[in-house]
C-alpha cells in the first residue's frame, strides 16, 4: 500500500501553494499550518512533509516554531526540509520535533557536509531532496538548475548509505497534470531498493492509484487537496 504524505508549506507562517517553485505564485490557504496538520491527522494521516519555503530561500531553518507547534500538538510523523544547510539547521530541527530531515541543495553544493550528516544521524533521519528539471537537478529553491544528472546524483548517495528520496520533477509541480511516473519507473529500475517518494503533478486520487500501481512506495501531495480535486475521505482507502 502506497504511503500517503501530503505537504505543508510555510511562508510567513502561513500555509501557501507555490506553482514551480515560483514565489510570485504564492496562494495562501490557511493562516495556521496547525489546523491543516490536525485535519489530515483526523482523517486516518501519518506522515506529514513540511516545508519551510522563507529557510529555502534565506538559506537557514526559520519557521522551526511552527514545526513545534505541529509536532507538539499531533501524532503525525514529520519530515522538514528547507534552508538546512548547517548541521546547527538539522539540530533544530530534530529538537522542534522532526523524525526526519530532507536535504536538496545542500546535497549538491556541499557533498562532504550532507554525507557526514548520512553517518552521524543515521539513514532512516536524512532524506535526499532530488528536484529535476529535465532529468537536470535543481537547487535553491528551484531558482538553479546545474548540469548534475538525476539517477547519476541519486545513485551516488544511495551508494553512500541513503535509503530515501523525495523525487520532484518540477515542470509538473503545482500544475495538477499528473505525476512523473514513467521517470519514476526509471529509477525504480535502476535502483531497485530505494524507496522513491513520488512529488509533484499529483490531481486526482486515481493518480495516487497509478502511482501504487506502479509500485511506487510513497507519493507527497498538496494543492489537489487544497484546491478539491481530491477529497479527504477518499484517502481513506489507502490508509
Amino acid at each position: 500500500m502506497i504511503e500517503l504524505i501530503p505537504a505543508i508549506d510555510i511562508i510567513d507562517g502561513k500555509c501557501v501553494r507555490l506553482t514551480q517553485g515560483d514565489y510570485a505564485t504564492k496562494k495562501v490557504y490557511n493562516e495556521d499550518p496547525l489546523e491543516v496538520a490536525k485535519m489530515f491527522e483526523d482523517n486516518g494521516i501519518r506522515r506529514l512533509h513540511v516545508v519551510d519555503l522563507d529557510g529555502a530561500r534565506e538559506g537557514r531553518i526559520i519557521n522551526y516554531r511552527i514545526l513545534e507547534r505541529i509536532a507538539t500538538r499531533t501524532s503525525l510523523i514529520i519530515d522538514f526540509g528547507g534552508g538546512l544547510k548547517q548541521e546547527d539547521d538539522l539540530e533544530i530541527a530534530f529538537e522542534s520535533g522532526a523524525q526526519m530531515v530532507t536535504g536538496g541543495s545542500i546535497a549538491v553544493k556541499d557533498p562532504e557536509m550532507f554525507t557526514s550528516w548520512i553517518a552521524k544521524f543515521g539513514s532512516e533521519k536524512i532524506i535526499l531532496g532530488a528536484d529535476a528539471k529535465d532529468k537536470k537537478i535543481a537547487i535553491s529553491g528551484w531558482e538553479e538548475t546545474t548540469s548534475q544528472e538525476l539517477i547519476p546524483f541519486i545513485k551516488g548517495y544511495y551508494d553512500k548509505g541513503i535509503t530515501k528520496v523525495i523525487c520532484t520533477d518540477i515542470a509538473r509541480d503545482g500544475m495538477l497534470q499528473g505525476p512523473a511516473i514513467d521517470l519514476y519507473k526509471e529509477i525504480r529500475d535502476e535502483i531497485p531498493f530505494l524507496y522513491i517518494i513520488a512529488s509533484g503533478g499529483v490531481s486526482s486520487i486515481e493518480d495516487i492509484e497509478r502511482l501504487s500501481e506502479a509500485g511506487i512506495p510513497a507519493v507527497i501531495f498538496g494543492k489537489a487537496i487544497y484546491e478539491g480535486k481530491i477529497r479527504l475521505k477518499d484517502l481513506l482507502r489507502f490508509t
